[in-house]
């Protein structure tokens, strides 16, 4: 069992997965060793970044029958152990539950956009890699937006994530969704762009 710092916590009480699926959408917080904890608060660069990943993927689903969901769906990564990813794909074919409020059928590919907190990025790179890995999840997205940097892992055979990708800026094909290419100086221009006019913002905000 991983220990939980006290700070995370978000109910002390022991909760069962079925219970956490049933808990309002804007309830935050994800299943740990069956204890609720805080889950990463998101920033609007954050969301920015995710809606523009989530673009990308529904828009190569949707022509193989695939189907993306976002950072509300929820996995039953295990008995005790509940998590939301940023993003979600599930592979065509895959038979769900449309009127369950989780899902314990591994997906494709989940994907996390990590902040800049340390406890986010331990939780992204160590959590809930491991959680991900032994649920069967195939392609580990995690988008970087500090180093600008993507990295896609795929699980091998012994259950473990290998790097099957790293890419910063160039145009580059993903592995596991081909033929999805990914232009990631646009991304990155994105990310610019909002950063620049929130620094407009603020200067004249402070005008006067």
């Amino acid at each position: 069992m991983m220990a939980i710092a006290m700070a995370d916590v978000l109910q002390p009480e022991p909760m069962t997965l079925e219970q956490w699926a049933d808990m309002d959408d804007d309830e935050p917080g994800e299943l740990v060793d069956g204890v609720l904890v805080e889950e990463e608060v998101p920033t609007n660069l954050h969301e920015l970044i995710v809606s523009w990943v989530s673009y990308a993927l529904m828009t190569w689903a949707k022509e193989r029958g695939g189907r993306v969901f976002g950072s509300d769906h929820k996995l039953g990564v295990s008995a005790r152990r509940g998590r939301k990813p940023d993003v979600t794909v599930y592979a065509p074919r895959t038979k769900m539950s449309w009127q369950a409020s989780l899902s314990r059928i591994p997906p494709l590919i989940v994907v996390e956009v990590i902040s800049r907190r340390a406890r986010d990025v331990r939780r992204d790179r160590a959590e809930k890699l491991g959680d991900y890995a032994r649920f069967g999840v195939r392609w580990y997205w995690l988008v970087d937006p500090e180093a600008r940097l993507i990295e896609v892992l795929e699980l091998g055979a012994d259950g473990r994530y290998t790097i099957a990708m790293q890419a910063s800026t160039e145009r580059v094909a993903v592995p596991g969704c081909e033929p999805l290419e990914l232009e990631l100086a646009d991304l990155w221009k994105t990310v610019d762009e909002a950063m620049a006019e929130g620094d407009e913002e603020e200067e004249e905000s402070g005008e006067g």
